[in-house]
């Protein structure tokens, strides 16, 4: 039985709630799925980081995210504008995306955003986050997506990386960080 963490002092490293989860995902509209899964358990102020290569599926996994929680527009990579707000259809929470790839600073760079005038109401996911937004938030959910076996990818999180008609395979790694995090059956995720 693992241990839970307990809240960490002002200015430190919060300990993760419970050890990292990790599964496979093969496939574009697998990892779509597994966001729209994560979404469930999703509430406004929650703060999800997404870390992994170009092409990894870090946007393709947002994209589920927000058809799990029913939000307005296609959620498609925020690059340029670095940040799209997507209101809710029903009554969940807004989603924020965030692609902080080209921004070089830690969080002064980002506070023009006014991401943590956002993120009591909305559930913001941002992409390139790790290193720049942890001030955001001592609870947070970190989810990391590798290539499996360092396949190159074509940046569509999941296709025809080879050309040779098979899905590419991610590995999905889910690190609850903060007492938010206790209980949440991120396991589930790996089913």
């Amino acid at each position: 039985m693992s241990q839970l963490s307990e809240p960490s002092p002002p200015g430190s490293s919060p300990s993760p709630a419970a050890p990292p989860v990790s599964f496979t995902v093969t496939g574009e509209e697998r990892m779509r799925e597994t966001g729209r899964r994560l979404a469930a358990l999703l509430r406004a102020g929650d703060l999800v980081l997404l870390t992994g290569p170009l092409g990894a599926g870090k946007t393709t996994l947002t994209r589920g995210i927000g058809e799990g929680l029913g939000v307005r527009g296609a959620v498609t990579s925020p690059t340029f504008v670095i940040a799209r707000v997507h209101p809710p259809l029903g009554d969940g929470p807004p989603l924020v995306h965030v692609d902080a790839y080209r921004l070089g600073g830690g969080l002064d760079e980002m506070e023009d955003l006014d991401l943590d005038v956002a993120l009591p109401d909305s559930v913001v996911a941002v992409e390139w986050g790790e290193g720049r937004v942890e001030e955001l938030s001592d609870e947070r959910l970190h989810v990391v997506i590798d290539r499996e076996n360092g396949a190159a990818g074509n940046g569509t999180g999941g296709n025809d990386a080879a050309g040779d008609g098979e899905p590419e395979s991610r590995r999905v790694t889910l690190m609850g960080v903060g007492a938010r995090w206790r209980g949440v059956p991120l396991g589930d995720l790996a089913r």
